[in-house]
């Protein structure tokens, strides 16, 4: 039997052969100039970085240094270490100085405001992020409007009204002042999130027959645990360091709030020379807005991002 062998196809490229390979394309590296700008983009931003942690971090950590020092150490070495703890600092700006009395007083006012603004901020802003009437944008301008208006220009009318009412130099007047204060930057935050929310979830609670307020407490508002937490600690930054607010409606030294106590505290303390009790009862005053950043940093990066992730 005779067998041939057939042929490889002439048309088929050899792999031996160069010049018939195919041809592979090429890209291009990224130019060596702009890696290098990147690259000195981004040190001159870490640089920036560390200089302004470096100018945020210093004085925080000498106030709190200089509250463990007696008064002499401050004046005479203000750089250097104290040269043993003076707790009495502390203890004699906690009751001599009625840091004690003053933290309260804030405690009771902040805490019934920061409640007010989150309850009727969170209802305002899901009526009007949810539904269309006559006149909603217009009050969402009305809001809008209130965050633009100077306070220090509803000082004497505000003081009339208060004075009218009966709530001068009272902690409920002062916490009605504040949520008021406080409501257009807070509507404008939530109803913006409130948006980026899923329909569908209120729908179906809806159909299954809940009530629109069942809705809102049991199904939307824990959906929105990230903005209120948000929303809430910049509130709780701004009314903690209210001071003039307060100064013009509660002038009764039983009733001042911390802001106005470290003021009478300087004052007093300048003239008596107890600057270490100063110090002690500054940074008293400044240990809780720290505390409440770093416990919820990751929630208030949550839901500032929230929106654009959604």
């Amino acid at each position: 039997m005779k067998t041939t062998d057939t042929p490889p196809p002439a048309d088929l490229p050899s792999a031996a052969d160069p010049a018939t390979r195919p041809a592979v394309t090429k890209t291009d590296a990224p130019p060596a100039k702009e890696s290098a700008t990147g690259g000195i983009l981004n040190v001159f931003s870490h640089g920036v970085l560390v200089i302004w942690a470096f100018l945020v971090v210093m004085p925080l950590l000498w106030a709190v240094m200089t509250s463990f020092k007696d008064d002499r150490s401050i004046f005479t070495s203000p750089w250097a270490l104290p040269d043993r703890l003076h707790f009495e600092n502390w203890s004699r700006a906690w009751t001599q100085a009625h840091m004690s009395d003053y933290f309260l007083n804030t405690i009771l006012v902040v805490a019934g405001s920061l409640v007010g603004t989150l309850l009727l901020g969170s209802m305002a802003a899901y009526v009007l992020a949810r539904f269309e009437f006559p006149g909603n944008r217009f009050i969402y301008y009305l809001f809008i409007g209130g965050m633009s208006f100077p306070i220090i220009l509803a000082l004497v009318p505000l003081f009339y009204v208060m004075n009218n009412l009966g709530l001068l130099n009272s902690i409920h007047g002062l916490i009605l002042v504040y949520i008021a204060y406080s409501l257009p930057f807070t509507v404008f935050f939530l109803t913006s999130f409130f948006r980026t929310l899923p329909t569908s979830v209120a729908e179906a609670a809806i159909i299954d027959g809940a009530s629109h307020t069942r809705t809102f407490f049991q199904v939307m508002l824990p959906m929105a645990k990230p903005g209120l937490i948000s929303v809430g600690i910049f509130n709780f930054l701004g009314q903690w360091n209210q001071y003039l607010l307060p100064t013009v409606l509660n002038t009764d030294p039983e009733r001042k709030v911390l802001s106005q106590g470290l003021v009478q505290l300087a004052v007093s303390q300048g003239y008596k020379g107890d600057w270490s009790g100063l110090f002690a009862g500054l940074v008293m005053a400044m240990l809780p807005v720290l505390a409440a950043y770093i416990i919820f940093q990751r929630q208030v990066v949550a839901g500032l991002t929230a929106g654009a992730l959604k």
